[in-house]
């Protein structure tokens, strides 16, 4: 384990420096792709100020994470549990998931105004699509011997889908809250160049419209890092709440 992930990190090392001596040795112009030296320095010393839009951005990517992912639930439940639900919501949240959300912010900023909520709005919206799917999944998996066992015991639905269906579709669950976290930061990010004054979204149209490449990367190295964080979070939660259902010791989350 240790092993391996020194060489990840000893990877991921190598393609920062091969990154940095492309851009020296091809002479790429600084408004074209800064060196990642540049970006960490920028990040350094303008941390103070991109804090605060750090956290903005947290705050509504987990906010919106977190009412997508309870909405998830309860629409995966509902067309997981029920044909006619699944004939009904199924067609209407596929069309919705289709629709572009950088297509949806103005509709928010009308309804809401600018700020905080659309921010909220979109992260919510691109992120229930995949719990809801994942969740009614694993409880259209589940073995149907389970499920007649309890009948004859005269379990009623509620019953199966507590001790039964919803323990069984946990790891469906789990590995679509690992997609939903980074999609989220998509929306909220969408929502921040557009419809408002905070955020990293706001800093990065800000820095790219005053061809201040570095901080624009700069953005970049923070969401990523928001990402890989949580991403790890849900992955450790992942392995210790499903750890019954891993047949063999994989070597990635």
């Amino acid at each position: 384990m240790i092993r391996r992930r020194v060489f990840a990190g000893l990877l991921m090392l190598a393609l920062f420096a091969a990154w940095e001596l492309a851009i020296i040795v091809f002479h790429v112009p600084r408004m074209v792709a800064p060196r990642p030296s540049e970006v960490v320095t920028t990040l350094i010393a303008k941390w103070p100020a991109l804090l605060p839009h750090a956290e903005q951005t947290l705050f509504t990517t987990l906010a919106g994470f977190a009412l997508g992912s309870l909405a998830g639930v309860l629409l995966g439940v509902a067309v997981g549990m029920s044909r006619t639900a699944y004939d009904t919501l199924y067609p209407l949240l596929v069309g919705f998931a289709s629709i572009p959300k950088v297509a949806v912010v103005p509709i928010f900023v009308i309804w809401f105004g600018s700020g905080t909520i659309p921010a909220v709005l979109t992260a919510m919206t691109i992120s229930l699509f995949p719990v809801m799917v994942n969740v009614a999944t694993g409880l259209a998996t589940v073995e149907p011997e389970y499920v007649d066992v309890l009948s004859c015991w005269r379990a009623s639905r509620m019953d199966i889908l507590l001790n039964v269906s919803l323990p069984r579709a946990l790891p469906y669950f789990f590995a679509s809250l690992k997609v939903a976290i980074t999609l989220a930061f998509v929306g909220s990010v969408i929502s921040e160049t557009v419809a408002s004054n905070r955020g990293i979204g706001n800093v990065m149209i800000l820095a790219a419209s005053n061809f201040d490449v570095p901080l624009t990367f700069a953005g970049l190295f923070i969401l990523a890092i928001m990402g890989v964080a949580l991403y790890a979070i849900f992955a450790l939660l992942e392995r210790r709440m499903t750890a019954w259902a891993n047949r063999r010791d994989i070597a990635y989350a």
